[in-house]
């Protein structure tokens, strides 16, 4: 029981006050891409850690245990030889903790079916309005609004509109589809789909909100990053200006569209040159999200307990 309430502990604290600590800080929006995996290592640590307490609080008594089959057994890792798999003790042991852990698997799976079906969908009506332009690599879409978009998974697509043809110079046209490339490269849907699944299943979470919500703004910050690699700062922040009157024109769901979240913040960041975070914290970032996973176990393995 010393396990199940130390775990609970730690499941609340992740839960809702490191979120609230991670959005409030100004470190992310300077290595996006560290900070989502930061964000996914929280969800995943918080699932691992619900699944452990319950696991424990079915099974208080059957982890006192020495040597290393009773670290096995007291981390969760398998059954104790006395406990009958099919007795009454034995069946919650597995299945509640189980569920916890399998529930969001599941809607996860769901989630990524659906886009996929909304896309392909998408797909369909652009092979029939649509006209493919070889030398943008993008299907180009006849709307005065200014708009761009990708349609990513194993059909990718970019979607440009006459109107974004129209209004942007080649410098800031070359510079938005960079920036939908990086979403498509980074297959960035598969990360947002992650927390969408999260966020559905645990939806009273603050985690679950604001992964959800930072994940979606983070990601976009990452793919600017990747654009202003190859093209001027000035061309994807007038770009952006351009084409965030048009954000939410053309772009179906499970799609990226330049104008997306956060664009003003994201157009402050542009013109707001830093330096990127030292490497050493970089480092540091990587072994918290390498770690945050291994908490909960050995938490739950930790001597006394």
């Amino acid at each position: 029981m010393t396990a199940a309430l130390a775990l609970a502990c730690y499941a609340a604290a992740v839960g809702v006050v490191a979120p609230k600590a991670l959005a409030g800080s100004a470190w992310p929006h300077r290595t996006p891409a560290l900070a989502v995996a930061v964000w996914h290592g929280l969800v995943l640590s918080f699932t691992i850690a619900l699944a452990l307490t319950t696991y424990h609080l079915v099974t208080p008594t059957w982890h006192l245990h020495s040597g290393m089959s009773g670290l096995l057994r007291f981390c969760g890792l398998t059954l104790d030889a006395r406990m009958p798999a099919t007795g009454p003790i034995g069946v919650p042991a597995i299945a509640a903790p189980a569920s916890v852990a399998l529930i969001p698997l599941v809607r996860f799976g769901h989630e990524v079916l659906r886009a996929r079906r909304v896309r392909a969908r998408h797909r369909g009506v652009l092979d029939l309005v649509g006209r493919r332009s070889a030398r943008l690599r993008a299907t180009v879409l006849d709307h005065d609004t200014p708009a761009a978009y990708c349609l990513p998974g194993r059909r990718p697509r970019i979607v440009v509109s006459a109107g974004a043809l129209r209004l942007l110079s080649p410098t800031q046209l070359e510079s938005v589809l960079e920036h939908e490339r990086a979403h498509i490269a980074g297959r960035h849907h598969l990360a947002l789909a992650a927390t969408e699944t999260f966020a559905r299943v645990f939806r009273w979470l603050p985690l679950a909100r604001e992964a959800r919500a930072q994940t979606a703004l983070l990601l976009e910050m990452a793919a600017d990053d990747r654009a202003l690699r190859r093209h001027p700062r000035q061309a994807l922040a007038s770009a952006l200006c351009t084409m965030a009157a048009g954000k939410a024109a053309h772009a179906p769901g499970g799609a990226f569209a330049v104008g997306g979240p956060g664009a003003v913040v994201r157009l402050r960041r542009m013109l707001d040159v830093r330096r990127r975070p030292h490497p050493a914290l970089c480092g540091v970032l990587a072994a918290v999200v390498a770690g945050l996973p291994l908490l909960p176990p050995l938490l739950g393995c930790a001597p006394g307990m």
